[in-house]
C-alpha cells in the first residue's frame, strides 16, 4: 500500500473515533447517577471539591469514594503517584473535564 492510502485510511478511523466520542458524550445519562457540574481548586491550581448536578457539594474524598462505588457518571478513579486520582472519561471532548468545569 502507498503512504497515501494509509494516511486516508487513519483519517476515516480518527474521523469515526471523534463521531463515537461525540455521541457517547451527548448520551443522557439513564442510570440516574450523579455527575459534576463544578469544581473548587486550590492556591495551587488542584481540584479539591467537586460539585454535582443535584447540588451536593463533595470532598475530594468523599467524591474519591463515590467515584469508586459507581455512584458518579463519566468519572474514572485510577492510581498513579502512590494513590487513587478522580479524572473524568476520556471521551477527547476537553469541554468536559474535570479541569474546564465552572469554579464553584
Amino acid at each position: 500500500m502507498m503512504e497515501q492510502e494509509f494516511e486516508k485510511i487513519y483519517e476515516q478511523y480518527k474521523q469515526q473515533s471523534d463521531q463515537q466520542d461525540q455521541m457517547e458524550a451527548n448520551q443522557t445519562n439513564h442510570d440516574g447517577k450523579e455527575e459534576f457540574v463544578g469544581v473548587r481548586k486550590n492556591n495551587d491550581g488542584d481540584l479539591i471539591a467537586f460539585k454535582t448536578n443535584t447540588g451536593r457539594e463533595l470532598d475530594y474524598i468523599t467524591a474519591l469514594e463515590e467515584a469508586k462505588a459507581g455512584k458518579i457518571a463519566h468519572i474514572d478513579v485510577f492510581h498513579k503517584y502512590g494513590r487513587d486520582i478522580i479524572r473524568s472519561e476520556p471521551d477527547g471532548i476537553k469541554e468536559n473535564n474535570l479541569d474546564q468545569l465552572p469554579e464553584f
